[in-house]
């Protein structure tokens, strides 16, 4: 491979959205990527104005993804896009996802990776089949301080381990806004177009990944209670399960969005026999260790010397200065971006490159939603093994 910035395409992510602006930021900042193209919306004159904001030559903004797809691949090797990232609501995850792989292009995508798990267990195979890299946005277990937390239970500083809580608490549907438009409640609140769950899907899915990032640990069976607060809503607003991991530990899980008043408060404490660890996205960069025979240890991420090297890889200032969403974001698109440049030199790629979620974790986090759901609906409560 030339010396080159990769080249990205988008499906999804236009002017009229929240994600592709996070997600074209995230991709630059590393200076490993470039935009080379997308349809950005599925009205053609959002696609147009948008590629147009983004500098994008008339050409290379397309109308639709399958546009996209069968124009690109008539570019020289030299000019055509290396990868897309596809951010557009649930149900339209996965006929972009396959057409890429099918046609030789990487994919990055948001979670959850598919609308169903028979659709995820597809993209699988057809990413073992050829070869190519997909990455997963759980961008949450990308934060420096996270890092952290995986390296030191690895090390087995905790001991062994007990018990793990994981909350995801929202407050921004706690009212019917879905149907006030000009927001992006509609799909999320609509079966149609976001699957099975609401909710669990869209948080309760970065609350159980993050566990098991964190502790290297699988749940096995889980114990669920979903609901919908808000009346009319026909999908869950609300969850709440009782976890059985590997090895004994076990945890739980709560994940709402009618909390009034709460934002993105995602927070996970994990416990062993010898301490306990605590970490908050509100306040990203402190990892707090504890001990029962010692003082809690308050933790500043940053290029510190005393943190893991998988912390320092993925931190880019001194400790003090704030790193944050973007940022992880980015940690995931450049350990993406590594892997792949090696990949296309023939090389393996560094250990620490191939940090960031897979397709893996995108089939494990539709089991996940199914599991919830087989579980949790009518108000059952009745302990599920882990859906396969």
């Amino acid at each position: 491979m030339e010396n080159r910035k990769l080249r990205m395409g988008m499906v999804g992510g236009g002017s009229d959205a929240f994600i592709g602006a996070i997600h074209r930021r995230a991709a630059f900042m590393d200076n490993q990527i470039e935009l080379v193209c997308g349809c950005f919306s599925v009205d053609p004159a959002i696609s147009k104005s948008s590629g147009r904001s983004y500098f994008l030559p008339e050409d290379r903004i397309y109308n639709t993804y399958q546009e996209m797809f069968e124009h690109e691949m008539t570019l020289p090797e030299g000019e055509r896009m290396d990868f897309v990232t596809i951010v557009t609501p649930n149900r339209w995850h996965f006929e972009p996802a396959m057409m890429a792989l099918e046609r030789g292009f990487h994919v990055v995508i948001d979670k959850p990776m598919t609308f169903s798990l028979e659709e995820a267990k597809q993209l699988q195979q057809k990413v073992e089949e050829t070869g190519l890299v997909l990455a997963l946005t759980h961008v949450y277990s990308a934060y420096p301080a996270v890092k952290e937390a995986k390296a030191r239970i690895a090390k087995g500083e905790l001991g062994k381990l007990r018990r793990v809580y994981v909350e995801y608490t929202q407050g921004w549907l706690s009212e019917r806004i879905e149907l006030l438009g000009g927001n992006n409640a509609g799909w999320r609140c609509d079966p149609k177009r976001s699957g099975k769950a609401g909710c669990v899907g869209d948080i309760g899915t970065h609350a159980w990944h993050l566990s098991e990032y964190i502790t290297g640990l699988k749940v096995q069976e889980l114990c669920a209670d979903l609901k919908s607060f808000v009346p009319g809503r026909p999908i869950d607003d609300d969850g709440a399960a009782f976890l059985r991991y590997e090895n004994d530990v076990t945890g739980v899980l709560m994940a709402t969005q009618v909390c009034t008043g709460e934002a993105n408060n995602i927070r996970i404490r994990v416990y062993g026999d010898k301490g306990g660890l605590e970490w908050r996205q509100m306040e990203p960069n402190t990892l707090l260790l504890k001990w029962g025979n010692r003082p809690t240890e308050i933790l500043n991420i940053g290029n510190n010397g005393y943190l893991s090297e998988l912390s320092l890889w993925n931190t880019r200032t001194p400790a003090g200065h704030p790193e944050g969403f973007i940022e992880a974001f980015a940690n995931i698109y450049r350990n993406f971006s590594l892997t792949v440049r090696a990949q296309k030199k023939g090389e393996t790629p560094n250990e620490k490159y191939l940090d960031f979620p897979t397709v893996y974790d995108g089939v494990r986090g539709m089991q996940f939603i199914e599991t919830m759901v087989a579980s949790g609906y009518n108000n059952e409560m009745k302990w599920q093994k882990w859906i396969e």
